[in-house]
């Protein structure tokens, strides 16, 4: 079965959603190669909700006249944030929502 995207107008075929695949991959979870996917997963997610919040924590900063605020400048800024947030999200512990994430997923897989 198929079915059309409305966001992209593109066609999606449903047959690879089958029951029986999603099944075997939870099956399967238990291999080391899996808990390191599911890992990264999470580091991932903590590294995108950590930029979110550098970016909000920019934002609340009053602009200052002794640096002009230019395209290339929040270029820059944001780009720093996304490097910061994925630095963090993958040292030791991080903020620790990526633990606590691979934590829970893998005591419900």
């Amino acid at each position: 079965m198929s079915i059309i995207d409305t966001n992209t107008n593109m066609i999606i075929n449903t047959n690879q959603y089958n029951d029986s695949k999603i099944k075997q991959l939870a099956e399967n979870a238990n291999n080391k190669k899996d808990d390191k996917e599911l890992l990264k997963a999470c580091q991932d997610f903590e590294a995108i909700f950590t930029h979110i919040l550098l970016k909000s924590m920019r934002s609340t900063i009053p602009e200052s006249e002794l640096i002009e605020k230019t395209t290339a400048t929040e270029m820059f800024e944001d780009m720093y944030d996304q490097e910061l947030a994925t630095t963090l999200s993958k040292g030791q512990n991080g903020l620790g929502i990526a633990q606590m994430l691979y934590n829970q997923m893998k005591r419900n897989i």
